[in-house]
């Protein structure tokens, strides 16, 4: 049987996998940490309207500023450093119009800036708004599912929300025209979300997923650049201050979702390109003796980044991070942690097992995981006057070597998406590398009658193949691995 590291009193994090706990105690505990805004997507930073156009709040050598990149992120320029003195925006949102800045400030006032934010450029638009998104069209912007303008601001319509309940965690809008979804929890219920969707701009909703996550922890979500894409951020705080910052993905809608990566911030925002994402990662540190702002900039939908550091201020940031090789292999299992963390940095705490006792003071320890299952992994680093904690969740994935089990590997492990969706006339099928396939294997795609109209063939060495659907009619399709426990995935062609 398969065993979970860590106290099963925790929260789950990875709900693809299964099996037991191992533990039965753990010196640690969740703290709560509860924010006087929600975490939209676009909050600390957005995505302009042209590619590699992106701005975002950041600081600056006497405060906060506003700034806006047009290469990524590698190079910024300050557009407003006098956050902290005239306006003191939460959040901010770009429209569709070039130039066209919006910025929420408490308590509930909208501005808009027609030159970039550049300062003394922001002009009072309303004082009844409580969060801001980006729309799809120009002049288009939301409060929230509450209600939206189409004129920059000046008017908005109000939404009739039927079906919504809970509190909500998080709100966002899709690239298809009037879809809308609602992150949203229950208090009387603390081990579940859910993700409500709206096909009509906000008026009347239906529950589109339902997540065993605790409804306590910090989420934000953010379209992607195709309909029915939304990148999920889930992050808690453990009661020694360490971090659990998790990406997922969905590109139907919110229907099925896959973990993607670990990361070092919370603050994210699709790009306009295929695959792209941007992570905001801040570091203001020691009463303001240390400043950093990294741009995470990923093509491949979250699963790798290129960093950008355009703001420096002071020594380097504290800040835990580690990697770890392999992370998947038969019992007994022997890893190389490297310590990615950055600062002066005088003690590596290493926890292999989540169970509150420290493991390793090494900086880059070798460990023998003995027992099979699924193990989550931290690491405290400590400096003179500063520390942190990073926590992979499930990173480690020891199994017994028997074909039984290396068959459940292949189907816990495997995630099986296509891009675009809906597409016109291909669409390309992405699969992770941690399939281990002693032949070559196919993806098998069937018509809504469930007849298998067509097939693709693929190998280990592969980790894309492409459908063209040139021949086929507009209509909705499901493909599925040759493996009979694998999930079935829809997709639509539309010509």
């Amino acid at each position: 049987m398969l065993k979970r590291s860590g106290n099963p009193d925790l929260p789950v994090l990875r709900s693809t996998t299964k099996g037991e706990s191992g533990k039965n105690t753990i010196l640690l505990f969740i703290s709560v940490i509860f924010l006087s805004s929600i975490l939209f997507a676009d909050s600390a930073i957005t995505r302009g309207p042209d590619i590699g156009e992106i701005y975002y709040i950041g600081p600056t050598a006497t405060g906060e500023g506003i700034y806006r990149s047009t290469d990524f992120g590698e190079t910024a320029t300050c557009m407003d450093s006098t956050l902290n003195i005239n306006i003191n925006f939460l959040s901010i949102a770009a429209d569709l119009t070039p130039g066209v800045l919006y910025g929420f400030a408490m308590p509930e006032n909208l501005y808009i800036s027609y030159n970039y934010g550049e300062e003394g450029s922001w002009v009072f638009r309303s004082n009844d708004i409580s969060a801001i998104l980006s729309g799809r069209l120009e002049g288009y912007i939301y409060n929230g599912k509450a209600s939206h303008s189409d004129d920059y601001g000046v008017n908005f319509i109000s939404h009739a929300n039927n079906g919504y309940f809970g509190s909500l965690k998080a709100v966002e809008i899709d690239n298809q025209d009037s879809v809308g979804y609602a992150l949203a929890r229950e208090y009387s219920v603390n081990d579940s979300l859910w993700l409500l969707i709206s096909n009509d701009d906000f008026e009347n909703f239906e529950v589109q997923h339902s997540f065993n996550w605790y409804s306590v922890f910090d989420y934000s979500i953010s379209r992607g650049s195709e309909v029915g894409e939304l990148y999920l951020m889930k992050s808690a705080h453990y009661g020694d201050g360490s971090m659990v910052r998790e990406l997922w993905f969905s590109n139907d809608y919110g229907e099925n979702w896959f973990f993607k990566n670990h990361l070092l911030s919370t603050r994210i925002v699709g790009g306009r390109q295929a695959g792209e994402l941007y992570i905001l990662a801040n570091y203001t540190q020691l009463m303001g003796e240390i400043k950093h702002t990294y741009i995470y900039h990923s093509l491949d939908y979250g699963e790798t980044f290129t960093v950008y550091h355009p703001f420096a201020y002071g020594s380097d940031p504290y800040y835990a991070n580690f990697e770890a090789e392999p992370i998947t292999g038969s019992a007994p299992l022997t890893v190389q942690f490297t310590d990615l963390s950055s600062g002066d940095i005088q003690t590596w705490e290493w926890d292999f097992d989540l169970d509150g006792t420290v493991d390793s003071y090494e900086q880059n320890p070798e460990y023998t995981f003995q027992d099979t299952g699924f193990y989550s992994v931290k690491l405290r680093i400590y400096g003179d006057i500063y520390e942190d904690g990073y926590i992979k969740t499930d990173y480690i994935h020891v199994t017994d070597g028997s074909g039984a089990e290396n068959h459940e590997l292949q189907v816990l492990s495997f995630e099986l998406n296509n891009y675009p969706n809906p597409f016109n006339p291909t669409t390309t099928f992405s699969f992770n590398e941690t399939i281990n396939l002693n032949e070559k294997s196919r993806i098998e795609i069937y018509n809504v009658k469930g007849q298998k109209v067509d097939e693709l063939t693929f190998s280990n060495q592969q980790s894309e193949v492409s459908w063209n659907a040139e021949g086929f009619k507009s209509g909705i399709y499901f493909y599925k691995l040759n493996l009979q426990t694998t999930p079935i995935k829809k997709m639509l062609l539309l010509k």
